[in-house]
């Protein structure tokens, strides 16, 4: 770089590279939240994954439920069937009107056995419709997913590219910056979120929106040296003052 280059071609080209540098930072926020959205699509995924698995542990559940109803219920009709064949072997009245008791009372308990086999079928009927209703639910959330995964993926790509472009225009520029005053830029640039330069409007720095000094702006439009905002430390311009 030409040491006769004038401090006012030097803010000239600081608020180029701040322009450049915000729009980095944009890129790099995009891209730091890229993968924040494809993390909440996943857990979203994998919590009704859950709820579906769930679900149909519940039908596994129920479909134990009535093969254990169902045994019972077998278990009872064979004991009525051998009490009833145990009735022409009986000889007395009252043994004979015992057994027609004992039988009532496992028909009752049949009875009762049966209407819980009912119950549990309507419920198997219930739960696997609505497990067909989430499976497919959760079916069309995964394909959904994968095409949010690669949307995203190729928005990264492309954000990469962008970061790469302005990175490089960003390398040329800087090496017309005298290496101190750049030093200087990019040390506020760290320490300021990323916002080294800003104008001065109405007297007031567009930084810290503190008030400057009718001695800081002359010293501005003198363009002897940069003059750095009290408060906040960011480089000041005026930007009627750039725009020749």
């Amino acid at each position: 770089m030409s040491e006769n280059i004038s401090i006012k071609d030097q803010l000239k080209k600081l608020v180029e590279l701040q322009k450049l540098d915000t729009q980095i930072l944009n890129f790099k926020k995009d891209k730091e939240d890229k993968p924040r959205e494809l993390s909440q699509l996943q857990e979203r995924f994998n919590s009704n994954k859950q709820k579906t698995e769930e679900l149909k542990k519940e039908v596994d559940t129920l479909l134990v439920k009535r093969k254990e109803k169902e045994l019972e219920l077998s278990a009872k009709e064979e004991t009525i069937k051998k009490s009833q064949q145990q009735l022409y072997t009986l000889k007395t009245n009252k043994e004979y009107a015992a057994k027609l008791k004992e039988i009532d009372g496992v028909k009752a308990d049949k009875s009762v056995i049966e209407d819980e086999l009912i119950g549990v079928f309507d419920m198997i009927d219930s739960k696997k419709d609505q497990l067909a209703s989430e499976q497919e639910r959760l079916k069309l959330e995964e394909q959904k997913l994968s095409i949010e995964r690669e949307k995203i993926n190729n928005q990264i790509k492309e954000i990469d590219q962008a970061l790469e472009t302005l990175v490089n225009k960003r390398k040329q520029l800087a090496q017309d910056i005298e290496s101190k005053i750049l030093s200087q830029y990019d040390k506020v640039l760290d320490n300021r979120a990323g916002v080294a330069i800003v104008p001065v409007k109405n007297d007031t720095c567009q930084g810290c929106f503190m008030n400057v000094t009718p001695q800081a702006i002359n010293e501005i439009k003198m363009h002897d040296r940069i003059i750095i905002c009290q408060m906040c430390s960011r480089i000041l311009y005026l930007e009627e003052d750039l725009g020749g």
